[in-house]
């Protein structure tokens, strides 16, 4: 079931969709003036005072009227996605924050789009199942809790760190569900300029990008049924339709509902899901809305694992559920999202965009803290939590032309408030042995802050930035030099939870300088560098230093990275090498003063492969080697260790294959390989490498003219039990051997 997906040539340079059609249009009229005999016309037919008689080999056509419908200019955001590259699993490139949709082959950083495609085939249920295919990707749990944590070359992104359409703070925070989007884009690196801030201090190692799914031209009506090991049932509904003149507006709704028991012992997940995705194209004008609600809950959730003293606990079962029966999470995201794009000129569009998301969660989280053998302590935390966030961005893109260079320019400002309340209470802690984990009871409340009944408001933070930048192109665009900045103002306020009194404020700023070059050899080469910055919010100093609650400017994180991407066509391959340098603060054991000296660089290789190099076999994968190290450390004790949770090297190889001697039949194989891991500073707690082999196959048929896929999917094959991760200086262990089944009919 090869996708046909040619990719070379579509969207170059964002899509210049005016230039295109007219192109397409006029090869229409020439390929039907080339029916026409030379003598003729009129069609072919003698005209008054020709008496030769009518060829009756000549072909007649009624006149016909050919129009070209222009797409939205190559300023413009919406409806300019990047089409997919060949094989259909990633595109051709995605979105840049503030630069915009831009093709790959036309930016100084490395960018992949997931495909609603490669979703589908893999059954990914949430974000992190996508990015499993990224060999740059590394997913862990949060703190405490079941939130999805991603590593990106060694730095961690959190969901409130992912951006929908370009725009932080509207995204679910904790599990992200995969059924509302048709696009999980992935931009390797430091992007401070391109993004701004991200709310919960990530975007040094790269940022992710959520695209919601749009109604195409052709109506979509599709369901699907699915089973997940153990006993997970799901049911999904895609509908997708577009209306009025000339398909003005389009409507996409999707809805999924799980429930049932996990691979893991006594873990039960549930989801509820809808989704509304509404747009509107005029002639210079485009509009979308997109609504989303997500339920989930997940009981009896295996938790992470603490760790004291030296040496690491051997890793239970695969399928070993070792989580108390009261312990739960349950989470709520709502969302909406209005944007709107106006061209006033051929060359210059205007663009805005508005979010807010409410989300309430609750949640008994029991995370043990053992030693090497196993043994230690269980106690309780429980977290009710409700947030609030505003976010809105808005600017104009245009391009122009001063002599032989050609402008690339943008402008804009972004907002971000995010107001939170909590409460928490602590329980006291009971013996725990990891190697043969009892059910106890849950404890009694032995600390505990805030009013559960009317949840106090802890803090609000407000981020806002102006940028500006101009992409400019020489000799036909075979040389590009991306220059910006952007100025980024942090505020926040902090409250006690008890007496509701504000207790800190704090107002903060950064610039974030970029400079990237793009040069092309050949039409199929691109070779870049880069210089962009990292941003996060500073630390404030922890109640064991002298200078207890002192805060600081916010981490600027400089990046530095030169590469090189080639298009064959149909498949493609990347290399990139970077350095990253995150100050990391610390108290000095001597003088117990808190201070931000210390600094933690990443120095690394990065490959990576995809495309269709062969009709039938689609290619996608790579691998990173990274040298994480600490320095400046407090006393110098762990100057030169290996940075925390960082691997050495990480590789992705995946295949689907449509089988030529059965018809209609795909099937697939993917390999994950990390490297060991060190879960302390001192580097004296260490976790194995490790190795994960998935599969998968997939049959279409056509029941009633109506086409069918049936998938199979099966994770970790082999059972491996691992440490899938030491980031944060805590254990993930790795999903066990999870059968997945799903039947999709079109209607």
């Amino acid at each position: 079931m090869s996708s046909g997906h040619t990719g070379r040539t579509e969207g170059r340079r964002g899509g210049s969709a005016r230039l295109w059609t007219t192109a397409a249009a006029g090869a229409v009229i020439a390929t039907l003036a080339g029916a026409v005999p030379a003598n003729a016309q009129t069609g072919g037919v003698p005209t008054a005072g020709d008496d030769r008689p009518a060829d009756p080999a000549t072909a007649v056509l009624a006149p016909i009227s050919v129009e070209a419908v222009a797409g939205p200019p190559p300023t413009a955001s919406i409806g300019t996605t990047p089409p997919a590259y060949a094989g259909g699993q990633v595109s051709r490139g995605g979105r840049l924050g503030a630069l915009g949709n831009r093709d790959m082959m036309d930016v100084p950083f490395q960018v992949t789009g997931y495909t609603e495609e490669l979703i589908r085939n893999q059954q990914a249920e949430t974000i992190a199942d996508v990015l499993a295919n990224d060999p740059s990707v590394r997913t862990t749990n949060t703190f405490g809790n079941f939130g999805e944590q991603f590593v990106i070359r060694g730095f961690p992104v959190t969901g409130e760190d992912i951006a929908i359409n370009g725009l932080y703070g509207i995204a679910p925070r904790q599990i992200i569900a995969t059924e509302f989007y048709e696009r999980v884009e992935l931009l390797r690196g430091a992007n401070a300029f391109l993004n701004g801030i991200a709310p919960s201090g990530g975007g040094i190692g790269g940022s992710i990008n959520l695209v919601p799914k749009r109604a195409g031209d052709a109506p979509l009506t599709r369901f699907t049924g699915s089973w997940a090991q153990d006993s997970r049932f799901g049911a999904a509904a895609d509908i997708g339709r577009r209306f009025g003149a000339d398909n003005q507006f389009g409507a996409r709704v999707n809805a999924a509902y799980r429930d049932g028991e996990t691979a893991i012992e006594d873990e039960t997940r549930a989801l509820t899901l809808l989704g509304l995705g509404l747009d509107w194209r005029g002639e210079d004008a485009r509009v979308t809305l997109d609504v989303g609600y997500q339920r989930q809950r997940v009981d009896n959730g295996r938790p992470v694992v603490n760790l004291s003293g030296p040496g690491v606990p051997d890793v239970p079962d695969a399928d070993e559920g070792y989580a108390q029966d009261w312990s739960f999470s349950k989470m709520r995201d709502t969302f909406a999202q209005l944007s709107g794009e106006y061209d006033f000129a051929p060359n210059v569009t205007g663009h805005a965009t508005f979010g807010i998301r409410d989300m309430r969660e609750d949640g008994d989280y029991a995370n043990p803290t053992v030693d090497r053998n196993g043994d230690g302590t269980v106690g309780r935390l429980t977290v009710p939590r409700e947030d609030l966030a505003l976010s809105g961005q808005a600017g104009v893109r245009g391009e122009g032309v001063t002599g032989p260079v050609i402008h690339r320019f943008d402008a804009g400002v972004s907002v971000l408030r995010t107001t939170n309340r909590n409460a928490f209470s602590f329980g006291s802690s009971q013996a725990f042995d990891l190697d043969d984990p009892e059910k106890l009871p849950r404890p009694g409340t032995t600390f505990s802050g805030g009013d559960f009944s009317d949840l106090p408001k802890v803090s609000r933070v407000d981020l806002h930035s102006v940028y500006l930048s101009d992409t400019l192109g020489f000799l036909d665009d075979r040389v590009m030099l991306t220059l910006g900045v952007r100025q980024q103002w942090l505020e926040a306020r902090n409250y006690d939870r008890n007496t509701r009194s504000k207790t800190e404020t704090f107002d903060q700023q950064a610039i974030s300088p970029v400079v990237g070059i793009v040069v092309k050899p050949t039409e199929d080469i691109s070779l870049y560098a880069n210089r962009i910055e990292g941003l996060t919010q500073g630390p404030t100093a922890p109640l064991t230093a002298i200078n207890a609650g002192e805060m600081f400017d916010p981490y600027k994180s400089v990046q530095y990275e030169v590469g090189g991407k080639w298009d064959l066509g149909r498949f493609a391959l990347s290399v990139a090498l970077f350095q990253t340098k995150q100050p990391v603060g610390f108290t000095d054991p001597t003088t117990l003063e808190y201070d931000v000296d210390g600094e933690q660089r990443h120095r690394g290789l990065e490959f990576t492969m995809f495309g269709e190099p062969i009709d039938g076999l689609r290619l996608l994968g790579g691998a990173v080697l990274t040298d994480a190290v600490l320095k400046k450390t407090a006393g110098g004790t762990n100057d030169g260790n290996d940075g925390v949770g960082v691997p050495e090297y990480q590789l992705n190889v995946g295949a689907d294959w449509d089988l030529p001697f059965l018809r209609d039949v795909a099937v697939s194989a993917r390999v994950l390989h990390t490297g060991s891991q060190y879960a302390n500073a001192a580097n004296t707690q260490k976790i194995d490498g490790w190795t994960r082999l998935d599969i998968g196959a997939r049959y279409t048929l056509q029941v009633d003219e109506h086409p069918v896929v049936i998938r199979a999917n099966v994770l970790n094959v082999t059972n491996e039990a691992y440490w899938a991760s030491a980031f944060n200086g805590y254990l993930t262990q790795g999903a066990p051997l999870t059968a997945k089944l799903s039947v999709g009919v079109d209607f």
